[in-house]
């Protein structure tokens, strides 16, 4: 229960890769992105194959179906934040974990665990460990996840609600009718699971020494705006669902995790409260210490970081799970398998789509499933599409899940150690999710290779056409996966030799209109078939693809460009080795994947 001292240990399992070999993959090894036709898109990898109990082993990035330059460049982006970024490191260690399929082709420590032995505020500086002290970073360090720990709730809620014992829709006063204080009588479940139920970020929940106390500032606490009204992630949010749990149930949520997700999966290096035994193996958070922090405590290693999870015994909804990356990489081919993973099934394939479901759609840019966020580039770089489920954790964590690729990425790092004001936005999960994101192979639509943009961030890249007398319509084939809203593929056409360029439209799968001439945004892994009437002769013509300075996504590929005359007659071939030649690449490259 809320406020106790969890006494469940966590179940042994299987080692990294002794469990059984993968099973029914839906795709091959470099399949993604050979589709040709939207109707292709849909989630074969995904939550929804109901019949997939995958398990994880170690193996290549061939094996995984991934690009191997392009996968170990993911270690050296991370290895970069091991340095002042800009002004100090971002994390004094981390651990990587990437795969696709049932294949974990990238499993790597870097820096670590522990370093630091005190934070000086007067020098802004870490007092660090005599080196025959510190603890270095091992592939199996454990980590606080921090709000990585909602994943968890959210799970065990999902749980329930499939099990008829707990309504997506009820009101919270329903289970917990002293909820209704304060106005919050109308608050749903699922706007606690989707954040959108007017709670503030956060209260101090730990300037209150009894559960009583804390429960009354709960009950007490008026929305910040109404419910359904405003998205704003909050931990109130989680920590209500926990009570809620915990009154259905009659159990509290450390015995709920181990009894219905840890111990079925085997992950027997997750729990709250880690026992005394395994704090060599955990990594240091902060030297928490007002005014920085809520409490006094010195440097925590292996209690909970967060105050109010801290306050609450160790076990929260919102925070308080430690786990190391095997373990968050079995929980990720679990829910990409569907909810199952070897002979455990933990939900069903209905459930896991519902988590990956956005509810959220009245707030453009906070997509919200069941607990897991979606479509979020300032974490999940280009692996973001909007079916990309994943979380992150104040202490430096993160997990990504990609059904449409069947790829996930683990990232995680230490970086509240030796304080919470040295870590700075999110720039190690994003540079290594785009590694990951170009390890997947798109495969050229025909031949050997295609026109790929790239992935460089604010800047611009043009791929132009020689005039053709004869041309009437341009063809071709386009994949595009950019940042919503910030970047985009234009067509260009100029009539005066490419002094001044104007929007050309064009139409893809010959029924979808794109009047201005441009377009960004998913395409669904998938090629589009483009045309376009030329608006002059002799024109030249050209695809501009542009990124903001901030994230970017997977990139732009054009495949097959031809033009034809008025009788649909080629006149204009870049298959043709000398028609290929005149093509004027600025900022593209030729690419096989």
């Amino acid at each position: 229960m809320i406020g106790a001292v969890p006494g469940a240990a966590a179940a042994a399992g299987p080692e990294p890769g002794s469990g059984p070999t993968a099973t029914g993959r839906a795709t091959g090894p470099g399949s993604a992105g050979r589709a040709t036709g939207p109707g292709s898109a849909g989630r074969a990898t995904g939550p929804g194959s109901a019949a997939r109990r995958t398990t994880l082993r170690r193996g290549s990035a061939e094996r995984a179906g991934l690009l191997a330059p392009h996968l170990d460049g993911l270690v050296a982006e991370a290895e970069r934040f091991l340095a002042p970024s800009p002004a100090h490191p971002w994390y004094a260690g981390a651990v990587l974990l990437a795969g696709r399929g049932g294949t974990v082709a990238l499993h790597r420590a870097i820096g670590s665990a522990v370093r630091y032995a005190a934070y000086d505020e007067k020098t802004d500086t870490g007092i660090e460990l005599p080196p025959e002290q510190r603890i270095p970073m091992t592939e199996d360090t454990v980590f606080d996840l921090a709000s990585v720990s909602k994943l968890f709730t959210s799970i065990l809620a999902v749980q329930q609600i499939e099990r008829g014992a707990l309504e997506l829709e009820a009101k919270v006063t329903a289970y917990l009718p002293e909820f209704g204080g304060g106005g919050k009588q109308d608050v749903t479940v699922r706007q606690l699971l989707t954040h959108t139920s007017g709670f503030r970020s956060w209260i101090p929940l730990y300037r209150e020494p009894t559960r009583e106390g804390k429960l009354r500032l709960l009950w007490k606490e008026v929305p910040a705006n109404p419910p359904g009204t405003t998205y704003l992630y909050s931990d109130l949010n989680l920590i209500t669902l926990q009570l809620i749990l915990e009154k259905i149930t009659g159990l509290g949520l450390d015995i709920l995790l181990h009894d219905e997700i840890t111990a079925p999966l085997g992950m027997h290096r997750t729990r709250f409260n880690p026992p005394l035994s395994w704090r060599p193996g955990i990594a240091a958070t902060e030297d928490a210490r007002p005014p920085w922090s809520g409490l006094d405590r010195g440097m925590v290693h292996g209690e909970v970081h967060d105050e109010n999870a801290y306050a609450l015994g160790g076990v929260a909804g919102h925070a308080g799970v430690f786990s190391r990356a095997w373990d968050l990489a079995i929980l990720a081919r679990t829910l990409l398998n569907g909810g199952a993973y070897g002979r455990a099934r933990i939900l069903s394939p209905a459930s896991v789509e519902l988590m990956f479901t956005d509810f959220n759609t009245a707030f453009p840019g906070d997509g919200h499933g069941l607990g897991f966020e979606l479509y979020q580039h300032w974490y999940m770089g280009a692996m973001a599409t909007p079916h990309t489920a994943g979380h992150t954790g104040f202490t430096g964590t993160s997990l990504v899940l990609d059904p449409t690729t069947d790829a996930f990425l683990i990232v995680l790092g230490n970086s509240v150690h030796p304080v919470r004001s040295w870590r700075s936005g999110s720039a190690p999960r994003v540079a290594t999710a785009d590694r990951l994101a170009r390890a997947v192979p798109v495969r050229p639509a025909r031949g050997r290779a295609s026109w790929f943009s790239g992935m460089d961030s604010g800047a611009t890249g043009t791929l132009t056409l020689p005039p053709v007398p004869e041309a009437a319509r341009l063809e071709c084939a386009l994949w595009w996966d950019t940042e919503p809203g910030a970047d985009r593929v234009s067509l260009e056409a100029s009539a005066d030799g490419g002094t001044t360029w104007r929007p050309m439209p064009f139409t893809t799968d010959s029924r979808t209109e794109h009047p201005t001439g441009s377009l960004g945004g998913w395409s669904g892994r998938v090629w589009h078939t483009v045309s376009a009437a030329l608006p002059d002769a002799n024109a030249l013509l050209r695809w501009r693809y542009t990124t903001d300075q901030r994230y970017v996504g997977r990139g732009v590929y054009v495949d097959g460009l031809r033009l034809l005359d008025g009788a649909g007659l080629p006149v204009f071939d870049e298959t043709r080795p000398t028609d290929g030649a005149r093509i004027e690449a600025n900022g593209w490259t030729r690419s096989a994947d």
